[in-house]
């Protein structure tokens, strides 16, 4: 494959004799070794394609990655442990010339042969006859879905994901120093942003597919000493849950939280053991549809400004319009919010079709997310757009109702439903009726409106966001 300076994410060669990455096997390799490992996987393939690479936070994993983006390849990253009937429907929709995938699934794919095996994981050659062509700007290719397999791919640029690595660098003050533990899926765009980042600084990822709720995930944040996590909203519940103010980290000196608004209690919970404990806390905002972040609260206002997302990030952009798409310009005043940037993904892709599509934002995303900024220009989200019902002509945000719960209960909650039926999803039966009580005392609605149903578990995709949609299903019960 022939690269060219656009495809040239990550100077592998500048960090040649620092550690990239150390995986919880105790495998570690350095950038010049990364490099030439990520070299070799990309010289198998002759010609700008698209790869399926299905995705661990394994060497492997990273390896193909790195080669596929630095050469001018276009990987679709997927969570590798994807059912099997939703993949075959992806590879018949999208028609990859090669896929990469672990050593331990080369067997389901007899017809398709083995190119190279390096790292644990196989470069594969399909057998399928047509080519959909590439748009040249394309770079890569992330689900918005987790891991349902829709085939509904965001088409990002090199430009979007060099403009957004080094924003994020920048305000994050990233280098070499760093060793961030893996704590999201690299097929999910805020684990992702993680590895790109801290690839372009010559830091040292530290790879695990362990849980936090797993003793050996802490033995290995403490044995490498981790210098930063991030995580979603669960993320940062379950370490609430698991007494985190009690554990004895020394070398982590930075948490990042995005993927979903936590609660401003337990926002302001971990931004103030932070200040006590000479860490830094930042809450970030992002979206796919944005390669990864577009604001951030810094960590000195982590505190003062509880509950703000905080402010565009460097290079970027936020405004907000009203419903007739009118810039506000008042504070406190809610609209909805848009963003401005070079890391403003090109559009969709929905089918092979749609590979050759050019840029279809020209820089400007209407997010979905409503939002206000108050006197100082912090901005905070209050819900989404599409995140609302009306209960008898009034109209009720979700994520509202969600906060409340979680504020009051101190329990997993998931708010849904039609107009003039909302049904809130718990999976404690004893907060059942206090729960149903409280949200009619607080809408000050008729408490018919609303139904309390208790389940096992909150449905949620691999980056631990809840799946609304399979909620449904207890409508009508």
């Amino acid at each position: 494959m022939l690269k060219s300076d656009m495809t040239q994410i990550w100077n592998l060669e500048k960090y040649a004799d620092n550690c990239a990455l150390i995986s919880d096997d105790g495998q570690s390799i350095s950038y010049r070794t990364l490099k030439e490992a990520s070299d070799r996987v990309a010289a198998c393939i002759e010609e700008r394609c698209l790869v399926f690479a299905l995705c661990n936070n394994e060497m492997g994993s990273v390896i193909g990655y790195t080669g596929f983006i630095n050469n001018g390849i276009v990987p679709a990253l997927l969570n590798a442990n994807l059912d099997d009937d939703l993949l075959q429907r992806l590879l018949g929709i999208y028609l990859p010339s090669y896929i990469w995938l672990p050593e331990t699934q080369v067997a389901k794919y007899s017809s398709f042969s083995v190119v190279l095996q390096l790292y644990g994981y196989a470069l594969m050659k399909t057998n399928y006859e047509k080519k959909y062509p590439l748009h040249p700007e394309l770079a890569l290719l992330l689900t918005t879905s987790g891991s349902t397999g829709s085939p509904k791919f965001v088409r990002q640029s090199y430009t979007n994901i060099k403009s957004n690595t080094d924003s994020i660098v920048q305000y994050l003050k990233l280098d070499s120093s760093e060793r961030p533990i893996t704590t999201l899926p690299m097929n999910y765009t805020y684990g992702l942003s993680i590895i790109n980042t801290h690839l372009a600084v010559g830091a040292t990822l530290l790879l695990t597919d362990k849980t936090l709720m797993q003793r050996e995930f802490w033995s290995f944040l403490k044995e490498q000493n981790a210098t930063s996590f991030g995580g979603v909203p669960y993320t940062y519940e379950m370490l609430d849950k698991l007494r985190f103010w009690r554990m004895d980290l020394p070398s982590l000196r930075t948490m990042t939280q995005a993927g979903g608004k936590l609660t401003p209690e337990l926002h302001e919970k971990f931004a103030r053991f932070s200040a006590d404990n000479n860490k830094k806390f930042i809450v970030m905002y992002g979206q796919c549809e944005a390669t990864a972040r577009m604001g951030y609260l810094p960590s000195e206002y982590a505190i003062e400004k509880k509950g703000s997302m905080g402010i565009a990030i460097p290079g970027g952009k936020f405004s907000l319009i009203d419903i007739n798409g009118n810039k506000i310009e008042e504070s406190d005043t809610t609209g909805e919010l848009v963003y401005e940037g070079l890391n403003v993904t090109l559009g969709y892709a929905e089918s092979g079709d749609d590979l050759i599509k050019g840029d279809e934002r020209n820089g400007k995303l209407v997010t979905g997310d409503m939002a206000q900024f108050d006197d100082d220009g912090f901005y905070y989200i209050v819900g989404r757009k599409k995140r609302f019902l009306k209960i008898y002509g009034n109209r009720v945000n979700l994520d509202e109702i969600d906060r409340l719960i979680k504020a009051e209960f101190n329990i997993e909650v998931a708010s849904s439903g039609t107009d003039d039926h909302m049904y809130i999803f718990i999976t404690e039966q004893d907060k059942a009726a206090p729960v149903r009580e409280y949200v009619s005392v607080k809408t000050k609605l008729n408490p018919v409106a609303f139904k309390v149903v208790v389940i096992d578990d909150i449905p949620k995709n691999d980056s631990g966001k809840t799946l609304y949609k399979e909620l449904a299903k207890y409508y009508t019960k």
